[in-house]
């Protein structure tokens, strides 16, 4: 008896510079090609590594303590990323430049995420750029709580010849960074820090970098990141203007990505459950109200 694989709805957009391709499940971009050399940039999910390519963390960024989080005298779970991520959206609005996708609460998410939020996604084509603009309503009544961040993972290297570590990340301003470090067993801030950048623009990529999990930096000045390579003109370039956090990250040794994820939130930090209003890096919202934020990924 054979079996069959149900893979996901996917919805294309292209214009004469790039075709890019999204998963109605998740709302989640699964491809991103540059039309005149075929090189695909996103990270294809192979499971072996990682079996996603790009998810949207809502309405948590990160592990929660216990998976858990505590609001007006009752405690939830979530698990990490929350779940935007494993649920299909609908394709609201189609055109030639722009996907608009939306995930409204229901009783299921209400039973975990006691708001009723309305999320849109809008993946924006121009030229060689992607603009990924996130809207996060409140329908409800009251205030409204909530992380959102981007997950994009790329391929690396982008072309054969050359290797993870001769690629390098170029950031906009020279940074001097400490990372935030994360417990390895639970996924959560430890409260150490260690030095990365010291009055530095260039960050070479080294597996070591990624031994202790994730790096997570705040406080930083620039407002974009180029991955790129000095053996072939290719790179990746993302814009994240506003954004207070910036996760990189790649699975291990031997892994041939990397993702760039610029965050409106943070994973938690070792301890108890907390409020949910105490965390950091959580947003609040009234009635009505809407959160409005975007990031631009550019290919060359």
């Amino acid at each position: 008896m054979s079996s069959q694989i149900t893979m996901p709805q996917t919805t294309y957009l292209e214009n004469e510079f790039v075709r890019l391709g999204v998963h109605h499940h998740g709302a989640e971009l699964c491809s991103l090609v540059k039309k005149d050399t075929g090189v695909e940039y996103l990270w294809q999910a192979d499971a072996a590594f990682w079996n996603r390519h790009a998810p949207v963390l809502f309405p948590t960024v990160g592990r929660l303590p216990q998976n858990q989080y505590l609001h007006q005298g009752n405690t939830y779970s979530l698990p990490q990323h929350g779940f935007a991520r494993d649920l299909p959206f609908d394709l609201v609005e189609e055109s030639a430049q722009q996907l608009v996708f939306e995930l409204k609460a229901t009783p299921e998410t209400k039973a975990v995420y006691p708001f009723d939020f309305v999320l849109r996604i809008l993946y924006i084509l121009e030229g060689h750029t992607v603009r990924v603009t996130w809207q996060v309503h409140h329908a409800g009544e009251g205030e409204m709580l909530f992380s959102i961040g981007a997950h994009p993972g790329f391929n690396v290297p982008l072309l054969p010849g050359a290797g993870f570590e001769d690629y390098y990340l170029k950031f906009s301003q020279p940074e001097t960074l400490s990372r935030y470090l994360l417990d390895q067993a639970t996924g959560l801030f430890n409260g150490q820090t260690e030095p990365v950048l010291d009055n530095m623009a260039l960050l070479p990529l080294r597996y070591r970098l990624f031994e202790k999990d994730a790096l997570v930096f705040k406080d930083f000045k620039s407002a974009r990141v180029t991955l790129k390579c000095d053996q072939h003109p290719h790179f990746v370039q993302m814009e994240f203007s506003g954004f207070p956090y910036l996760g990189i990250w790649t699975k291990c040794a031997g892994a041939p990505f990397l993702c760039l994820e610029p965050w409106h939130g943070l994973a938690g930090s070792v301890g108890q459950p907390l409020e949910l209003s105490e965390k950091e890096g959580i947003h609040s919202i009234g009635a009505k109200e809407t959160f409005e934020a975007h990031y631009a990924i550019t290919i060359g």
